[in-house]
């Protein structure tokens, strides 16, 4: 990890042997890529995120943003008001991630519509 981009050192850091092993760690899992895609949109509230977001818990979207800002993909600004506001937003390292979002957004909806094509027939892989 690069110390420049004011990223934390962990430990597992050290025992990446590929460079996709890194990336699916940093923003693999089911809800990483729904609050980074939301977050190439703009600036967004800890409760926005959770509305857009079906099925997540508090704890866990906390937990996934603490991950994310630890990996300095995204960056937290606490308002000094009266109750605090709290806004997430990518920083520039953060923006690196679009085209790969793209990507995966993309290859997604091609993947879905193969499996559940929208003529109602059973489809699937062959």
């Amino acid at each position: 990890m690069n110390d420049e981009l004011g990223m934390a050192r962990r430990k597992q850091d050290l025992d990446f042997g590929c460079p996709i092993e890194v990336t699916l760690d940093v923003i693999g899992g089911k809800w990483k890529g729904m609050v980074l895609h939301r977050l190439l949109e703009g600036t967004a509230r800890f409760n926005e995120l959770r509305r857009i977001i079906p099925g997540i818990t508090q704890r866990v979207l906390t937990l996934q943003l603490r991950e994310l800002e630890r990996d300095g993909v995204i960056c937290r600004t606490v308002f000094p008001e009266v109750p605090p506001r709290v806004e997430y937003r990518l920083t520039e390292f953060g923006q690196s991630l679009a085209p790969i979002l793209g990507m995966m957004e993309k290859w997604g909806e091609q993947y879905r519509d193969l499996v559940r094509p929208r003529g109602g027939s059973s489809g699937g892989i062959e």
